[in-house]
């Protein structure tokens, strides 16, 4: 049984710049930012249950004095985006690829782990969407959208405040929680990566996990070559990707929650390293089967 070592909280990380952390940062247990801003607050990602959006309004207001004006959704996956309806007052922003997304899977993810009390969430998507580079000039802050992928997920948007030099990534950087491209891609999170570390960000404030600095893309990026090399392997020696999964020492990197994501991280590299395959990629809930074969059981999601 893990050990939770706090409650969800708001930390002002700079003047006007919050994140919304939530301890351990496992399955569905996101972040979120909060920018205050003259022109109103504007919120980075919402919550993956109707109480835990709940708490994350209550903070967001006590923080900025009124609810956020704007929401940008920096990916489609329930943690950072049913929490949307919680907030009607807000406009939410998102890349075109993310609402595509979104609307593709609906509320899939409640069905994943039925037993959470999600609260009757509804399905909110976002209004206005961009796709290229987009820059929101809010009085004091200037707040940079730069869209990736498929990298995390199918299309993945960071938020960068380059007077701050604070960096929200969404998914595509984690704190102490395995990375995951489910619906992503190795490769393209790699190079998200490299495009990430060019911004030169002094904190980072990860999907999940604590607050860091660039030492997260650092253990990301070590994450994903080992990765790569696990599938050069298992591949060559005709492994599938749970067999591989099932010999490799996942304790190559012991303080990462949640390792039984090598199983679907796996399939995604064979896919790449098949490279012109015409081989369809394998759907979610197949790979999602084999994470809970090498888990042994359905991962504890504490949402």
């Amino acid at each position: 049984m893990r050990t939770f070592t706090g409650e969800p909280g708001m930390e002002e990380i700079g003047d006007g710049v919050h994140a919304f952390l939530q301890p351990d940062g496992g399955w569905c247990l996101n972040n979120a930012g909060l920018i205050v801003s003259a022109y109103g607050p504007v919120l980075i990602d919402t919550a993956a249950t109707r109480a835990r959006a709940g708490l994350l309004r209550e903070l967001a207001v006590k923080a900025a004095g009124a609810p956020p004006r704007l929401i940008v959704n920096t990916h489609a996956h329930g943690d950072h985006t049913f929490g949307n309806f919680v907030f009607p007052e807000a406009l939410v922003l998102a890349h075109e690829g993310t609402r595509r997304e979104a609307a593709r899977v609906g509320l899939h993810l409640t069905g994943l782990w039925p037993d959470v009390d999600w609260g009757g969430v509804e399905l909110v998507l976002p209004q206005l969407t961009f796709t290229g580079p987009m820059t929101l000039q809010l009085g004091s802050h200037v707040a940079e959208l730069h869209s990736f992928g498929p990298a995390h997920s199918g299309r993945d948007t960071v938020v960068w405040l380059p007077g701050e030099r604070v960096l929200f990534t969404g998914d595509l950087i984690m704190s102490g929680v395995t990375p995951f491209v489910l619906t992503g891609s190795v490769r393209g999170l790699r190079a998200a990566v490299t495009a990430l570390r060019k911004l030169d960000p002094l904190t980072v404030v990860p999907g999940h996990g604590p607050v860091g600095g660039p030492e997260l893309l650092d253990a990301t990026e070590r994450y994903l070559d080992w990765l790569t090399e696990l599938a050069r392997t298992g591949a060559a020696m005709g492994l599938t990707p749970l067999e591989a999964a099932r010999k490799a020492d996942r304790g190559a990197f012991p303080g990462l929650l949640d390792s039984e994501r090598l199983a679907p991280n796996l399939h995604r590299a064979y896919e790449e390293l098949r490279g012109g395959s015409r081989q369809p990629p394998a759907e979610v809930d197949m790979l999602f089967a084999d994470m809970v074969d090498l888990h042994g059981g359905l991962p504890e999601c504490h949402a």
